[in-house]
């Protein structure tokens, strides 16, 4: 009895004329029943993802573990290292940001206007270097673009709220309260976030604002600018610095926009 053996072809090396040729007639092949369709959409997908959760099955812990053995996938997710540029990441995100927990990730979303390409690039590369990993940076829509990265743990290392802030009572970390540079960039993420320079010269006015509804998170930049020995007024959305030195002085230090 001889035994037949079989030849596949995606082992072939990739030079191979063989391999070429199959890689070629998979271009022909018609796409699977099952493109462009997920569990939400089509009744099928959402069978068969249900099985495979009844039976505790994981089609992808293969391809999974091999790539963690290649450092391609993250299999452990320790604390980030406190320092300036993670207090300013906490800055922008508690201003223009975003948490949302998954069933097996977190996502954090920073939303920024489209037309502000500095502040685009200044915060996806910010967040590249924290998190070794480029983030997804969306097609502007509604004239909105969002810088967004998914990891485990994010609220857990961030000490940061998931979901809507409105109401919570935020607090600024000690680390970043008992260093003067880490609150200097704490400030500069919330400001870049929501805040803006304002001069009008015949009325000589000059306005330094930051506006928010969080009333805790008002309370924290009123806080840090006493720190850094500014005088600040408070409303009922609003922190400003009106005195026309200070108004240049605070935009210096914390590199307002200065991309």
């Amino acid at each position: 009895m001889t035994r037949r053996f079989v030849l596949l072809p995606n082992l072939l090396p990739h030079n191979d004329l063989r391999y070429k040729k199959w890689r070629e007639s998979l271009k022909k092949r018609p796409a699977p029943w099952s493109k462009g369709f997920t569990k939400d959409t089509h009744p099928s997908v959402r069978k068969i993802s249900e099985t495979f959760k009844k039976k505790k099955l994981d089609n992808f812990k293969e391809w999974r573990e091999r790539m963690k053995r290649l450092g391609k996938i993250k299999s452990n997710y320790p604390a980030f290292k406190q320092n300036g540029d993670l207090a300013e990441l906490i800055g922008v995100t508690l201003g223009d940001g975003h948490l949302e927990k998954f069933p097996r990730t977190e996502a954090l979303t920073i939303a920024s206007n489209a037309k502000n390409k500095g502040f685009i690039r200044r915060y996806s590369l910010l967040i590249q270097k924290i998190f070794s990993k480029k983030p997804k940076i969306n097609k502007p829509y509604g004239g909105c673009v969002k810088i967004r990265i998914y990891e485990k743990n994010i609220s857990k290392r961030l000490n940061f709220p998931v979901g809507a802030r409105k109401n919570q009572n935020i607090k600024i970390p000690l680390w970043i309260l008992g260093n003067k540079s880490y609150l200097i960039k704490y400030l500069r993420g919330l400001y870049e976030a929501e805040g803006s320079f304002c001069v009008h010269k015949p009325t000589c006015t000059y306005k330094f604002l930051f506006g928010n509804k969080n009333k805790s998170l008002l309370r924290n930049v009123y806080r840090g600018l006493k720190i850094l020995e500014f005088h600040p007024h408070k409303s009922k959305y609003q922190i400003q610095v009106s005195r026309k030195k200070e108004v240049y002085k605070i935009k210096e230090l914390i590199k307002f926009r200065n991309y």
